[in-house]
């Protein structure tokens, strides 16, 4: 690997190309690196993931908008959506739209977390699309995810973009760009500028994040990454950017993250390195925001020591500064504490979340966000009494930059009425690579059977499992078989108010 220091010169100093991150980016998106065989396995077990959530979420209104919008834009040899069957095709940009909403909805996918956050697996539907309409083979579109993951990983341990609000598809658009790059085997230069577009056009903040939380969380990266889509045709074609992005006078280091004077340092593999960043992704064993996946676990686990819930006076968690600040009571959310806010807020409120979880001694993707289960008495009573609090030991953990050492958990102190407490605390989620129960393959395919049950027939489940295991060896044309169609009558919402 190699340190790329990244900061703002002066236009007068006119920084060529060759010192630009965009084009370092470019660079290792345009190489002839040799795929790591560990790497390729993650890709098939992420794409597994990305269509369990996406099936599981088919018939919630945001997936049911997208979808409106995909099918007012047929194309003869395009892309597919996931339900529809795979015959009918659709342009690339709308179907990693529709694609993309239907991964991210539900909140279950994977994450990589340091200095910033991230969905890794929200590239995947933009290349994935571009690769099925351009008629890619499967070991294409390897190449691709692997680089996308690969361009994200590093971009999010270098540039924290949180501290700045502003919403990490940021880091979204130049690695979907990079990613198609490497699927369409696109030269630098061309692959240099698309990231720059991808990054001026992805820019937004977290408010989208923050208070009232809307269904625009889960259109977000479909959204950057249908402009990546659109960047890179249009830099094809011979098109600009902004440049250099990074680097400029009024660039997005200048004028949108840590001004003039400051200085980042993002890790990339040198050229022709194999990437492997995506080994350092983790997906989610739980429908929720990555950082309560522990505390879930953790909740369930002391469920078994509480003999009574109600008899409980207070419950203190003590993790770190994100979880405190994102998800806990230190945003200053009222909508986090509201048993009607949306599934989307909830899914961010780990006081929510730690209260349910901890009453049933589970969680459910479905049950545990219905508007009866947020407005239980006994659970908006419990939730009332929890309060986080930041500890620089887990803040620390949080950020280190050994994988084994890095956590995303807490300590909890459940104080009883009776002047008894129940202490316990959890480094990593059961599912994490360092967790428990590790994530494997056969847990991949055990989600995505559970999550599409009584959706799909057996026999579609079958087929797409038997294909996307077979990526590797999958022809030019092929990547239509990574589709998945449900069964019965499609879903729609029929709006004539709407323009498409």
């Amino acid at each position: 690997m190699r340190n790329i220091k990244v900061k703002v010169y002066p236009s007068a100093s006119k920084l060529k190309k060759k010192e630009q991150l965009a084009w370092k980016i470019a660079e290792i998106a345009s190489d002839k690196a040799p795929l790591n065989e560990e790497a390729i396995d993650m890709v098939i077990n992420r794409i597994i993931d990305n269509a369990s959530v996406a099936i599981a979420s088919f018939n919630r209104r945001p997936v049911i908008s997208a979808r409106e919008m995909v099918l007012a834009h047929p194309r003869k040899n395009g892309a597919t959506v996931f339900g529809i069957n795979s015959k009918k095709k659709f342009d690339c940009e709308w179907a990693a739209w529709a694609n993309g909403t239907a991964v991210r909805e539900l909140d279950f996918h994977d994450t990589f977390l340091a200095a910033d956050y991230s969905h890794p697996g929200d590239n995947i539907p933009a290349i994935l699309a571009v690769g099925q309409q351009k008629k890619m083979s499967g070991r294409d579109l390897i190449r691709g995810i692997i680089t996308g993951y690969e361009v994200q990983v590093n971009l999010v341990k270098g540039i924290c973009l949180h501290e700045h609000k502003i919403d990490h598809i940021a880091h979204l658009g130049p690695s979907v760009a990079a990613g198609l790059g490497s699927l369409l085997k696109l030269n630098t230069d061309i692959i240099y500028q698309s990231v720059q577009q991808a990054l001026h056009t992805t820019i937004s903040t977290r408010q989208s994040r923050k208070g009232e939380i809307s269904s625009w969380k889960a259109f977000a990266p479909a959204h950057a990454g249908k402009l990546a889509i659109e960047a890179v045709d249009r830099c094809m074609r011979g098109e600009g950017a902004p440049s250099p992005i990074y680097e400029g006078e009024d660039s997005v280091i200048a004028y949108v993250l840590s001004g003039p004077k400051a200085k980042y340092n993002v890790p990339l593999p040198n050229i022709n390195e194999e990437k492997k960043a995506i080994l350092e992704t983790y997906t989610k064993e739980h429908s929720a925001e990555y950082q309560s996946q522990a505390l879930i676990d953790l909740a369930r686990r002391m469920n078994e020591r509480i003999d009574n819930i109600s008899k409980i006076k207070s419950i203190e968690i003590h993790t770190s500064h994100h979880t405190h600040y994102v998800i806990g009571t230190g945003a200053k959310d009222p909508q986090k504490m509201d048993p009607n806010a949306s599934r989307e807020t909830l899914d961010h409120s780990i006081m929510y979340i730690f209260a349910v979880a901890l009453e049933d001694g589970k969680w459910h993707h479905v049950n545990s966000y219905t508007p009866r289960r947020a407005n239980k008495k006994s659970t908006v009573q419990l939730w009332r009494k929890i309060k986080t609090f930041e500890d620089k030991k887990w803040t620390k953990r949080y950020h280190d930059p050994d994988p084994s050492r890095k956590c995303f958990g807490g300590r909890v102190i459940i104080k009883m009425k009776d002047g008894s407490k129940f202490k316990d605390e959890i480094f990593v989620a059961d599912a994490h690579p360092s967790g428990d129960r590790p994530f494997e393959r056969s847990n991949y395919i055990e989600k995505f059977q559970t999550l599409t049950e009584g959706i799909i027939t057996l026999k579609e489940s079958e087929r797409f499992l038997n294909s996307v295991q077979n990526l590797r060896k999958l022809k030019s044309g092929e990547l239509t078989k990574l589709n998945v169609e449900v069964k019965g009558k499609l879903a729609r919402r029929r709006d004539k108010k709407s323009i498409f």
